[in-house]
């Protein structure tokens, strides 16, 4: 009783928001692309330079995942190098040290979508939901 009542409440949401727009286009495509490369189907290029002399200190080149780690100052890269198969770099940064990240091919992924997991009693219930305005 309590699953079913739980998927009401989220259909009834669901309905209220459905209208809803509250993010820009370039929000949603951007959380996706970033999603896409946390899932390694985005091919980027890091280049870290030293910004005092202006020289590339380090480059890489791959389908790979990036995070910024501020406790530590350093970028953790992590690549897909093969099926089943990752290796993980780290680069320490420090006032000397910058560096550029820029995606080296075209992105598809789809501005329209949302995709919500709800959670109820242990079970998983995916929820795709699809923009009213796409043409």
């Amino acid at each position: 009783m309590k699953k079913i009542l739980g998927v009401m409440m989220m259909l009834v949401c669901m309905l209220l928001m459905g209208g809803c727009s509250w993010e820009d286009e370039a929000d949603v495509v951007s959380h996706n692309i970033s999603k896409e490369a946390d899932n390694f189907n985005i091919y980027r290029k890091v280049t870290v330079i030293n910004s005092q002399s202006d020289i590339v200190m380090l480059e890489f080149e791959g389908w790979c995942s990036i995070k910024k780690d501020n406790s530590d100052e350093q970028l953790e890269i992590t690549y897909r190098v093969g099926e089943n198969q990752y290796y993980k770099d780290y680069v320490g940064l420090n006032d000397r040290t910058t560096y550029v990240i820029t995606q080296l091919d075209g992105s598809n992924v789809d501005k329209y979508h949302y995709e919500w997991l709800y959670h109820s009693e242990g079970d998983l219930i995916p929820i795709e939901i699809n923009d009213a305005d796409k043409k």
